[in-house]
């Protein structure tokens, strides 16, 4: 582990953010909102994973990462990567998700025939497992440095406690789990969970830190707004998130932010953004439902604060639709 001596300056924390991003808006959202904490100095991106095994969702996630990387990176294999490691995760195993929704942005086309979003995530040669990913992260951060966002399936990140010489390594360097998913105390199955049932039973019973649960109630509540793509992003002549919210939406509409609110807890959990419940137990139902018993045990849920939903989902505007900083020699963000 790494020194913890007196004058020692840590870096800001380390996210490392696991997403259903060729099927949840918000968790593409939660990778621009990541990088407006990076541009403040609050939080820094150490890991980017698709929750789901599928080439597009991981190119998906590779192009908005790279659109606010400021500059791009050269990844495995000479390709042109997006995110500060060069390459995202996936997991091996699993159904192939082919053709994710959110994924259809990466079709379209400049006038000269040209696609307007390109990825350097040619072939899965080009990922990293998501566990295997994770846990090479956490190794370089200082201890209690490091939180884990999970917004999707576990189908990648239930395997990382399995590892050899995982368990300590988590428990040393992660802060807190913080798991986008479920409804909270109880509620309707959560396709997220209903994906991969196995995956979020193993994970909630085996994971070694506490773990918070942003449910989809906190998300609903908290939806970030449909408005902003015709406002915010004027920045932009092209925009992937502006794009995928077309794609997604049939008209108008809020989009639920569940992992929005959980990225903002990661990064500020005593903010006051959120009432936090009781300690207990999640547990998972066959059927996909979560269920919170309170006790003995180390989850809790976060429940919505009324007096707080104007701040919050005012930051989550600002955060989201913040301009990426200039390239270096360059002006203006080109």
């Amino acid at each position: 582990m790494q020194g913890q001596g007196r004058g020692t300056i840590h870096p800001p924390l380390g996210i490392a953010l696991d997403g259903d991003f060729g099927h949840r808006l918000d968790a593409l959202l939660a990778i621009s909102m990541l990088s407006g904490f990076a541009a403040k100095g609050e939080a820094r991106q150490i890991a980017l994973c698709s929750s789901r095994n599928g080439l597009k969702a991981a190119q998906l996630a590779d192009v908005v990462s790279g659109f606010y990387a400021g500059r791009p990176v050269v990844g495995m294999r000479g390709a042109v990567g997006a995110t500060p490691q060069g390459m995202v995760g996936m997991p091996e195993a699993g159904r192939v998700d082919e053709a994710p929704p959110l994924a259809a942005i990466l079709a379209k086309k400049s006038p000269d025939g040209s696609a307007v979003y390109r990825s350097g995530i040619a072939s899965v040669r080009d990922t990293a497992e998501n566990a295997v990913l994770v846990r090479n992260v956490l190794l370089a951060q200082f201890d209690a440095n490091a939180v884990i966002v999970l917004a999707g399936p576990a189908s990648g990140l239930a395997g990382l406690t399995t590892l050899y010489g995982a368990r300590p390594q988590i428990s040393a360097k992660a802060r807190e789990l913080v798991v986008a998913c479920g409804s909270y105390p109880s509620g309707a199955a959560d396709p997220s969970i209903a994906a991969d049932v196995a995956a979020a039973r193993k994970l909630f019973a085996d994971w070694p830190t506490p773990i918070a649960a942003v449910g989809s109630e906190v998300g609903a509540a908290l939806a970030y707004s449909g408005a902003s793509f015709d406002t915010d992003f004027a920045w932009a002549p092209t925009h992937p998130l502006v794009d995928a919210y077309r794609v997604r939406a049939a008209g108008p509409q809020d989009v639920p932010a569940s992992a929005l609110a959980a990225l903002l807890y990661a990064v500020h959990p005593d903010a006051g953004y959120f009432k936090v419940s009781e300690s207990g137990m999640v547990s998972v139902l066959d059927d996909g439902r979560t269920q919170f018993t309170p006790g003995r045990g180390t989850h809790r849920y976060l429940i919505v604060d009324p007096a707080q939903t104007d701040r919050v989902t005012k930051l989550f505007r600002d955060l989201v639709s913040a301009q990426p900083p200039a390239r270096p020699g360059r002006r203006g963000g080109d």
